[in-house]
C-alpha cells in the first residue's frame, strides 16, 4: 500500500478495549437521549399533565420556537451517529460529535432564552448540563481516533 491510499483512510486502529467499552455506553446514553427527543416531539397538553408538569411549564413547553426542537433532533441524531462512528473508530465521529456539542450548546441557549430552566427548574438545568458535558467529552475522546 502506497502512503497516499493510506491517508486517505477512514479507519484506524483501536485505542484498546476500554474504549469499545466507552462507546458503547455513549451510544446507549444516546439512545435515551433519542427516546427523550421523540417522547417531547408526541407531546400533548394532555400528556404533560400527566407527566405532573404545571399550566405554566406547560405552557412554557409549548411555546418552544421550531428551531429548539430542530437544535434538539440535531443534536440527539448527530451524537447517536457519532457514537457509531466512536465504537466504529471512524473518523465521521468526530464532526458528527462535535455538530451534536454545538447543537446542545445551542439547546442550552435557547432554554435559557425562553425560559425552560426557569420554568422547570434545577433538574433541567443539571440534566442539560450533564448533556452538553458528555456531548463535549466524546468530542475530545474522538480525537484519539486517527484520519
Amino acid at each position: 500500500m502506497n502512503s497516499n491510499s493510506k491517508s486517505l483512510s477512514t479507519w484506524s486502529s483501536p485505542p484498546g478495549v476500554w474504549f469499545s467499552i466507552v462507546a458503547i455506553i455513549a451510544f446507549l446514553w444516546n439512545i435515551g437521549g433519542a427516546m427523550q427527543f421523540i417522547n417531547s416531539i408526541a407531546a400533548t397538553e394532555e400528556s404533560m399533565k400527566g407527566a405532573m408538569m404545571t399550566a405554566d411549564q406547560i405552557a412554557v413547553i409549548s411555546a418552544l420556537p421550531l428551531w429548539v426542537t430542530i437544535v434538539f433532533g440535531v443534536g440527539v441524531i448527530t451524537s447517536l451517529l457519532g457514537s457509531v462512528y466512536l465504537y466504529l473508530r471512524h473518523r465521521f465521529a468526530k464532526p458528527n460529535l462535535l455538530i451534536s456539542f454545538v447543537a446542545f450548546v445551542l439547546l442550552s441557549v435557547g432554554y435559557i432564552a425562553y425560559g425552560v430552566f426557569e420554568a422547570l427548574g434545577t433538574q433541567q438545568i443539571v440534566t442539560m448540563n450533564i448533556v452538553v458535558v458528555v456531548a463535549g467529552a466524546l468530542v475530545i475522546l474522538s480525537r484519539m481516533i486517527k484520519n
